[in-house]
């Protein structure tokens, strides 16, 4: 495994595109910390954006995984260029006659998919355990660690959509189109829950039905968190309003994505074995 993973960082590292397109998604990910630098003066009403309790645990956890995932576009560039250029270049045919079997292809490819995934996860993890250290109003040990459910999700997330975005660059086979096909099917999700809601069912039974799907159940797997912060409750409590929803990641919803990146890794696998290279 250690090869194969060895293999796929070289390829990465050869391709100045890559490299750039990466080292934007770090950057990226940490620059969620300038949202603590936010500050609006106005006249008497002063407002600073990490005093309203985005930064406290264990609520940050919840904030951070949230936004950060919008950031995985840019390895999902990463991953569908680098099955484009296996086939552009001839990589994959030359790996293998070199003694690469099919099945180690794959197996290459989805664990550079966990390491992405993984890699994400620990780099957000770090950036939200400084960054609630300075601005959290708790530091006791038991909240600091409480709700570690989100960053458990937010790897499953991501390895359910890297998964994805690799079988659709097995298919596709050229960068652009592959990405333009994740474009479509967010839009024939859209349609469908339109449609659904408005000949079949209503908003309740029409969110669990979507759930199932593949891009929706990853959204799915952590709930917009602005609706939790304090502030916003109290502002619903002061106007009348009663937020009442469960922001809990579920078991089943961690399945139902799970079962997504096994189909996603298997129809990769089977394409490609199927195809004359």
């Amino acid at each position: 495994m250690v090869r194969l993973l060895q293999i796929e960082f070289i390829k990465l590292w050869n391709n100045r595109a890559s490299k750039i397109l990466i080292t934007s998604y770090f950057v990226l990910l940490t620059s969620i910390a300038l949202i603590a630098a936010i500050k609006f003066d106005i006249g008497p009403i002063k407002f600073h954006l990490a005093e309203i309790g985005i930064f406290n645990f264990p609520y940050i956890w919840h904030f951070n995984t949230f936004v950060t995932a919008f950031f995985k576009l840019f390895l999902a560039i990463v991953i569908v260029s680098m099955m484009a250029n296996e086939y552009s270049n001839k990589t994959i045919k030359q790996n293998l006659i070199d003694g690469l079997s099919k099945k180690e292809f794959i197996l290459s490819k989805f664990l550079t998919v966990i390491s992405f995934a993984l890699i994400s996860t620990v780099f957000v993890f770090v950036v939200s355990l400084i960054l609630g250290g300075i601005y959290s109003d708790y530091d006791e040990f038991s909240i600091i660690f409480s709700d570690l459910e989100f960053v458990m999700a937010f790897f499953v997330k991501l390895v359910g959509f890297f998964s994805f975005c690799l079988f659709l660059g097995i298919l596709v086979k050229r960068s652009a189109f592959s990405l333009g096909f994740l474009v479509i099917w967010q839009i024939i999700e859209g349609i469908t829950t339109g449609l659904i809601r408005w000949k079949l069912f209503n908003k309740e039974t029409t969110e669990f039905v979507m759930g199932f799907f593949p891009l929706q159940s990853m959204y799915n797997l952590i709930k917009e968190p602005i609706t939790r912060l304090e502030a916003v409750q109290t502002v619903a409590d002061q106007v009348g309003e009663e937020i009442v929803l469960d922001y809990h990641v579920q078991w089943y919803e961690i399945l139902i994505v799970l079962g997504w990146t096994a189909i996603f890794v298997y129809l990769s696998y089977a394409l490609l074995k199927k195809r004359d290279l």
